[in-house]
């Protein structure tokens, strides 16, 4: 098909808006289904996920696509809750155009202001369709009141607007109509018409259509505008380019991008791939421009929902998946090598909550750990790690939604079970002064024996300056063979904490003095001098407990803002500043990390789901003597308990 012919459109919105059941209505309408299935009955195309049909709302974006008379269209569903806007985002990269969700009984919410400025950060074309008007209580004035307020003045309502109304928002939108319209008064309904198509699709104009998706009230108004007003491929003009020229058409260079990859149970990888220009034929190869190498690949398939059918070639505008790539993945470009088009990667959001994962059972941890690897790569906001300073397999994701919904699918898809936990925290040791000791190691038992002496001075370094080991051996008192061992018996004594358990920071060690035998000493020996030296100086040098600290900017509606800075007060923060972004505050507050570990759930519950806010290591601190004390108490007691 001529990309001529070819629409791509995202539906975003709040979540609940109803954006999965307009689309079923869209492809039902199309005749590319035969039976319109519910969200009740667990039977929609794009909502077909057991975790889906169990929680009864979108958890994944899923790709669908129907013919309207002479038109392809492909539509993109995506989930509206906060803790999967990594399913948003990448899948806003695909597509040309976009459709806005709004439920008519709840106006305009949080969740459609995001979408909003998402849309607007990509300049897409965009429709707005306010769903669910059949319900009682529906003021649509109020509706179109509150959209133009709060998103644009230029969303104009096509249902039911003259030719009159529509004349000088169209006018606004180009020079030559606009200076026929100042000087004759009026546009010709030929100039209107083509006028707000080319307002359409430039993003100037943004058409507002009532409906009903349950009902399929509204859905051919919809259908029609998608195929008159909204953009093809051809006509796209924003492009996310590092490096290199697209040029939208089948003729061009052949030029993609990988925006996501995700795992199908029978043919297993499938890399979701946007053709951008130029065409791709199966059962060839294509040039991976930031892996730098070439991939032979097999099918091609166009999705809808679970199904996939086989396509012979994919061309400009076209959204598609390839199965089996071995060396491709998400946010690779794909190119003619004589022709290098570099999209700019995918950024997403750091996920700000966090949990240890504990197997319970020991055989399935390297299952666990194969699990996860695939998880993440499926979902680039979640990210699994092992800690080594805690000995713990950390998972991030979101929010405690986007977490659970990993550990079922951790249970479902690789039968394995795991209890979460909270994190612990990376807690550092450090010195306050200087001291100077001697660690000696003598032992006789029979034969040859292990003699170690060692003299080192401790002094506190600069915050962040790690470690320091200085040489002042002079006149051969300690052979120079021994000093390397020394130390690594220094670091090995540093690792394991002094007073805590937590690594040593910050340390400046002079070896300075010390004796040796020329039969009883060795390079263990040594070391072992040198871990007790370490340990019985740290006690002497006024040690500390470190913590991290996080830099957090947190995204709040203006009636929040006392109750967040008071909040964040408590959690032991230090404001330093506060600025504003669009209609948002923007609260600055630097945060140990302790008090973060629950803070996404705490600021929704706080703002009504309204609150955003990101973070980001800035340094150690010391921790206050009424937090450390019981820390280092309780790791005391296990120590005793242990050495028992």
């Amino acid at each position: 098909m001529d990309a001529k012919n070819k629409r791509s459109v995202i539906l975003l919105g709040h979540a609940q808006s109803g954006k999965t059941t307009l689309a079923e209505a869209l492809v039902f309408r199309c005749g590319a289904i035969s039976r319109k299935g519910t969200i009740a009955e667990g039977n929609t195309v794009s909502d077909y996920h057991w975790d889906e049909i169990e929680r009864r709302s979108s958890i994944n974006a899923s790709f669908l696509y129907c013919d309207y008379q002479d038109s392809r269209i492909q539509i993109v569903d995506t989930p509206g809750f906060a803790d999967f806007y990594g399913e948003v985002l990448a899948s806003i990269h695909a597509v040309d155009n976009a459709i806005l969700v709004i439920d008519a009984n709840a106006g305009v919410e949080v969740g459609t202001e995001k979408s909003w400025a998402l849309i607007e950060e990509m300049k897409l074309p965009r429709v707005i369709f306010v769903n669910k008007i059949d319900k009682e209580g529906v003021d649509q004035n109020k509706v179109v009141s509150e959209i133009r307020n709060t998103l644009s003045k230029k969303a104009l309502v096509l249902n039911s607007a003259t030719l009159e109304e529509l004349m000088e928002p169209v006018a606004e939108s180009d020079d030559v109509l606009l200076e026929k319209y100042l000087s004759e008064g009026k546009l010709s309904p030929e100039e209107i018409s083509n006028g707000l198509r080319k307002a359409v699709s430039n993003a100037l104009v943004f058409p507002i259509i009532f409906g009903s998706a349950v009902n399929d009230r509204g859905i051919d108004e919809l259908l029609k505008a998608i195929k008159d007003y909204l953009s093809t491929p051809e006509q796209r003009t924003h492009f996310e380019i590092q490096e290199g020229e697209v040029v939208p058409s089948d003729n061009s260079p052949f030029s993609a991008f990988v925006f996501k990859s995700i795992f199908d149970p029978y043919v297993g990888q499938l890399s979701l791939v946007r053709v951008f220009s130029g065409k791709l034929t199966a059962n060839t190869t294509f040039y991976n421009l930031t892996q730098k190498t070439t991939e032979r690949f097999g099918n091609i398939y166009i999705l809808q929902g679970k199904e996939q059918k086989t396509l012979e070639r994919a061309s400009s505008g076209d959204i598609v998946a390839i199965p089996k790539l071995k060396q491709t993945q998400t946010s690779d470009s794909l190119a003619e090598q004589e022709h290098p088009v570099m999209f700019k990667s995918l950024v997403f959001p750091e996920g700000m909550m966090s949990a240890s994962v504990k197997p319970r059972s020991r055989q399935d941890e390297e299952k666990i750990s194969q699990a996860l690897t695939k998880l993440t790569a499926e979902d680039p906001t979640f990210k699994a790690k092992f800690d080594p300073e805690t000995k713990e397999m950390i998972i991030s994701g979101l929010g405690d939604l986007h977490l659970n919904i990993m550990i079922g699918r951790l249970k479902k898809r690789f039968n394995v079970e795991v209890d979460l936990g909270t994190p612990k925290v990376p807690y550092k040791e450090t010195i306050t002064k200087t001291a100077k000791v001697q660690g000696k190691y003598k032992r006789q038992s029979g034969g040859r024996g292990q003699y170690g002496d060692v003299w080192i001075e401790v002094r506190p370094l600069e915050h962040g300056k790690g470690f320091e080991f200085i040489d002042k051996i002079v006149g051969g008192a300690v052979p120079k063979n021994y000093i390397p061992s020394v130390e690594k018996g220094v670091k090995q004594a540093m690792s394991e904490g002094a007073i805590a358990g937590y690594p040593m920071v910050d340390i400046q060690v002079i070896f300075y003095d010390g004796s040796f035998h020329e039969v009883d000493s060795s390079d263990m020996a040594f070391q072992i001098a040198g871990a007790m030296a370490l340990r019985k100086a740290a006690l002497a040098a006024g040690p500390v407990l470190l913590e991290p600290i996080m830099e957090v900017e947190v995204f709040i509606p203006d009636e929040y803002l006392g109750q967040v800075s008071g909040d964040l007060n408590s959690r032991r923060g230090r404001p330093m500043g506060m600025d504003s972004k669009g209609k948002l505050q923007v609260v600055k507050a630097i945060v140990p990390l302790s008090e973060m570990f629950s803070y996404g759930n705490d600021l929704r519950s706080m703002t009504q789901g309204k609150g955003s806010y990101v973070m980001k290591f800035s340094h150690y601190e010391q921790v206050p003597a009424k937090i450390a004390n019981p820390i280092i108490a309780a790791f005391q007691e296990q120590r005793k308990a242990e050495e028992e």
